[in-house]
């Protein structure tokens, strides 16, 4: 009888254990991301500034098989992107034909309605800051400026 109570007591002690764990434990947190990457292609998101107060959701999209930066917002009166904005890549950055390259590219915090548009290629040690607002010549679409371009390192040799 006394063996009887003792795994009586074991098994409620184990049941109240795991049910504390269980109720106990803290919610997984979400992983919030304002970008993805698949295969040959990186997209990212940033509020952009379209006139006054007005904010549109930004969208960059790095293409490395055709070496640019693309760039478009979603126009909030009709719901669709308006033309593509695009940066040269291989000029910009000086890369070298047939070089492997490795881009790494995030959005930091809104400045005066501009999400900033972070690129690193790692390759080549560049780094580049880069906005995106409406054209000026008033022909629709959006326009991408960069605003700062330095060296983190040296560039990488090639094997």
């Amino acid at each position: 009888m006394k063996d009887m109570e003792r795994w009586f007591w074991l098994a409620a002690g184990l049941a109240v254990g795991i049910a504390g764990t269980v109720y106990f434990r803290p919610a997984p947190q979400p992983v919030w991301a304002g970008n993805d990457r698949h295969e040959d292609y990186i997209m990212a998101t940033g509020a952009i500034n379209i006139g006054g107060r007005t904010l549109s959701d930004g969208i960059w999209m790095l293409d490395y098989r055709g070496g640019k930066l693309l760039g478009t917002i979603v126009d909030p009166n009709f719901g669709k992107a308006v033309p593509w904005a695009e940066v040269d890549l291989v000029k910009e950055f000086n890369i070298p034909p047939k070089q492997n390259v490795h881009f790494l590219m995030t959005t930091g915090s809104i400045i005066n309605g501009h999400t900033a548009l972070y690129l690193a290629e790692i390759n080549t040690g560049r780094f580049a800051v880069y906005s995106m607002s409406p054209r000026l010549d008033g022909t629709g679409g959006m326009m991408i400026r960069r605003h700062d371009a330095t060296q983190f390192r040296a560039p990488a040799a090639n094997p």
